[in-house]
């Protein structure tokens, strides 16, 4: 029963966070981190267990926040309903370009999915029915409970953490099947996994379309928290290098490792925008590469790597300890 105890510390405070923290500032800064934690769990899932490190996930981000504005722009309907056709959509996009692009490996994986979301950027942008370089807009006031446009953030702090969990409880039941197995081999070793009979093609594939299925939930989130999205929100490949980012952070591969890359990187983030205002927009791009090269260079399993290691090693200190005072 140990085990469970730090984990239900953890999720008790998650659940207490918006009540102890009452200010807007605090209670958007923490949906903030469950909104982005989503994406960067769904990343995980092809980025982390499968070592496919896809630069252009922000291609599905896109699809949700863009179904889910269109079906109010165009059809006046909540954009809750557009939630259904951006995970089709990421879906379907993933299978398209899942099959040619997962047959490269490494950075040539990384820049194919580069130039497939600057493709998707400029083809949106010259869009008018996505609205092109101006973007889609949702409703400006709330009309029923399905917009999902509550002037708090505490509604759509609880609507992220149930949604987080359920992305949590998806990847943990991937990660103990059949499926989960072969991913793990595939990463450590491709080849050794394909003689082994895994099939490695296909497993990848199916990942990649989970990975973005979920990740086109997070960009319908986003969208209908900000009720806006436009090809620089949506599309944009800094959405992309933020989500690696906080999952390397905390650790690729591991089921909690993007929560805690989330829970310190958008702080650090909101709070360097606050302070600096628009002269800070620069520095996000410099403050992303510095920790790309500190977690490459000196701790490339994440942080929560990091503290497994560090308690593994106490516990045998603890029990040859205990031995020695033993009579």
């Amino acid at each position: 029963m140990r085990r469970f105890i730090w984990p239900s510390v953890a999720l008790a405070l998650v659940i207490l966070y918006p009540l102890l923290f009452t200010t807007p500032f605090q209670q958007r800064l923490g949906a903030l981190i469950l909104l982005y934690a989503i994406a960067a769990s769904a990343w995980n899932i092809i980025g982390g267990y499968a070592g496919q490190v896809s630069v252009g996930h922000v291609v599905f981000f896109g699809c949700g926040a863009y179904a889910s504005m269109a079906a109010y722009a165009h059809f006046g309907l909540p954009p809750l309903v557009g939630i259904p056709v951006g995970i089709a959509a990421a879906v379907l996009i993933a299978a398209v370009i899942g099959v040619p692009t997962l047959r490269l490996s490494g950075h040539y994986f990384s820049m194919a999915t580069i130039a497939v979301a600057e493709l998707a950027r400029l083809i949106v942008t010259n869009v008018d029915v996505l609205g092109a370089a101006v973007g889609l807009s949702g409703p400006t006031v709330p009309r029923t409970v399905f917009d999902l446009s509550f002037i708090s953030a505490l509604p759509y702090y609880y609507l992220f953490l149930a949604v987080l969990l359920v992305t949590l409880g998806i990847t943990w039941w991937m990660t103990n099947s059949r499926m989960g197995f072969y991913l793990r081999a595939i990463k450590d070793s491709e080849r050794a996994a394909r003689s082994l009979g895994a099939p490695a093609s296909r497993t990848k594939l199916y990942a990649f379309m989970l990975s973005a299925g979920l990740t086109s939930v997070a960009g319908a989130l986003y969208s209908m928290m900000f009720g806006f999205v436009d090809p620089e929100s949506g599309l944009g490949i800094l959405i992309s290098v933020k989500i690696l980012i906080m999952a390397a952070l905390g650790g690729a591969g591991l089921l909690f490792g993007p929560l805690v890359g989330a829970a310190i990187l958008v702080p650090l983030e909101e709070i360097s925008n606050n302070v600096l205002g628009g002269k800070g927009a620069g520095l996000t791009f410099v403050v992303y590469g510095a920790i790309i090269v500190i977690i490459a260079r000196f701790q490339p399993g994440g942080i929560l790597a990091l503290i497994n290691r560090l308690w593994d090693r106490r516990k045998p200190a603890a029990a040859a300890k205990g031995a020695a005072h033993a009579p």
